[in-house]
């Protein structure tokens, strides 16, 4: 593709060199660069990626795109490769990769879901019902990236970096995908990952507080303003009517057309008379011209929620209340109130719950059904947010019958300071608790004091078949460390 027809759309461009080059690919990482590309220099958190501008020339690069204000002197680049200086090369990254892949998103119904919890869930939700219905979708989000039933691969951030992400699109075009659901988190809005695409249904789940750190947002304003992009982006909107902020979005978009729904505030979707149990929840929801069951095997009133959003998007498409009800019932997500089959029969919960919202909604759901103890096995990721451990810490000490603090993704901090700082909270209240700091030690003192009565929440991991640690992932696949020390567990009885 022409340069020049590849920077379509990006205002304030400054350039130097020729635009009618010929582009043979996009790349920002200088290794993959081979001649005819264009190299984009992203200034990232850890590493500038303009250190890496000479190597992408010599690798072969035909055309360099920097930001505005770097260092051009220092740079030297050679008279034969054209410069185009941005703004933010963010932004020219998603616009340049959604030209050269052909606008890929306005090929298909572009979904996205954002909100701090319930988004996973949510578009595991809307595909199932879509897929019932015959339709040909993707998803991209947390856990994986889906084409036609199929995974792909699977996901190290929430939404792809923009090159990606118009890549899997192009992908998904060439396979006839009709829909694309999508989790669109904060920080892929306010880091331009997502610009250059052409959604048309917008999803708000919820918002409290979570990702206010020095690498994601520095304040609760910016991490909202950030989620709010998306309604920018798409004049169609779904929206949590029962959340604060999601109550506001109608009108503070009044051009759009927003659907609502919600359990306790007026809504155009309402759901009513709730039964929710250890292993399924069901309400009443007016489907079609009348109110129908509809039941799903994740419990918690949250789920709810996540099926609300669900079906709003599945009337957009005229989708029979039969396959609705079908498929709401059969879907199964990942590392969401995921429980594992054991031969114990233990009752052992893997859930995704790491902010100090979702630790409380799923242990509050958890022990209103549970007849015996609620033990909760959590930790808090390091390079996050310090502010929400002891909060944490303080909640699980308040709603558990017992507590075992340990590590869940370190990274580069000190798992032991990181428990310090969750017990700081624990402390303030009257709950049962210790400290193991080795997970998988952690989750075997728990199976070991549990009975059938009991509940074992392994919060804050979820699907990651990983451990983090000073900038290496370590295999950790809870489910498998469940089934290691149960079969472990076992063999000692039989030996005795």
């Amino acid at each position: 593709m022409e340069l020049k027809k590849l920077l379509a759309g990006l205002e304030g461009l400054k350039v130097k060199g020729d635009l009618n080059l010929e582009i043979k690919e996009i790349e920002n990482n200088s290794k993959e660069v081979k001649k005819g590309y264009l190299f984009v220099a992203i200034k990232g958190f850890a590493v500038d990626g303009h250190q890496f501008v000479n190597d992408a020339i010599e690798n072969g690069a035909t055309a360099i795109m920097i930001q505005e204000g770097c260092d051009l002197k220092s740079l030297k680049i050679p008279e034969d490769v054209t410069i185009i200086m941005a703004k933010d090369t963010r932004e020219g990254l998603a616009i340049a990769s959604s030209n050269f892949y052909g606008n890929p998103s306005s090929k298909f119904k572009l979904i996205g879901v954002t909100g701090t919890k319930g988004k996973t869930t949510t578009t595991f939700m809307i595909k199932e019902i879509l897929e019932r219905a015959g339709k040909k979708v993707g998803l991209i989000g947390t856990i994986a990236t889906y084409i036609n039933g199929k995974k792909i691969k699977d996901s190290d951030r929430t939404t792809p970096e923009s090159l990606e992400l118009q890549r899997i699109f192009k992908q998904m075009a060439d396979e006839g995908v009709e829909v694309v659901v999508m989790e669109v988190s904060s920080q892929s809005l306010k880091l331009h990952r997502v610009d250059g695409c052409e959604f048309d249904y917008a999803i708000f789940t919820n918002f409290s507080e979570d990702h206010i750190s020095e690498k994601e947002h520095p304040n609760m304003e910016d991490y909202l303003n950030s989620k709010l992009i998306l309604f920018k982006k798409c004049k169609n909107g779904i929206v949590n009517t029962d959340d604060l902020q999601g109550a506001k979005i109608p009108s503070l978009f009044p051009e759009s057309n927003i659907m609502t729904y919600g359990i306790d505030n007026y809504a155009k979707l309402l759901a009513k008379d709730i039964t929710i149990t250890n292993s399924y929840v069901d309400f009443k929801v007016k489907l079609v011209d009348r109110n129908e069951r509809v039941k799903t095997g994740i419990p918690g009133r949250f789920s709810v929620y996540n099926s609300l959003a669900a079906i709003c998007v599945a009337q957009k498409f005229d989708v029979s209340p039969e396959i609705i009800k079908e498929a709401l019932l059969e879907v199964r997500v990942p590392g969401r109130s995921e429980l594992v089959d054991n031969k114990m029969g233990l009752t052992i919960m893997i859930d995704y719950a790491h902010s100090p919202e979702s630790l409380e909604n799923i242990l509050k759901a958890i022990k209103s059904y549970t007849r015996g103890k609620v033990i909760c096995v959590f930790g808090c990721g390091g390079d996050r947010d310090p502010g929400k451990r002891p909060i944490m810490g303080e909640i699980s000490g308040k709603v558990a019958d017992y507590t075992i603090i340990t590590s869940d993704n370190p990274r580069t901090e000190d798992p032991e300071k990181i428990i310090e700082q969750i017990e700081e909270g624990i402390k303030k209240t009257k709950g049962n608790y210790e400290i193991v700091v080795d997970r998988a030690e952690a989750i075997e003192k728990a199976i070991k004091m549990a009975n059938n009565k009991d509940i074992i929440l392994l919060a804050g991991k979820g699907h990651e078949p990983y451990q983090e640690i000073n900038g290496k992932k370590y295999p950790f696949d809870e489910r498998v460390i469940v089934r290691e020390i149960i079969s472990k567990l076992e063999n000692k009885e039989e030996k005795k």
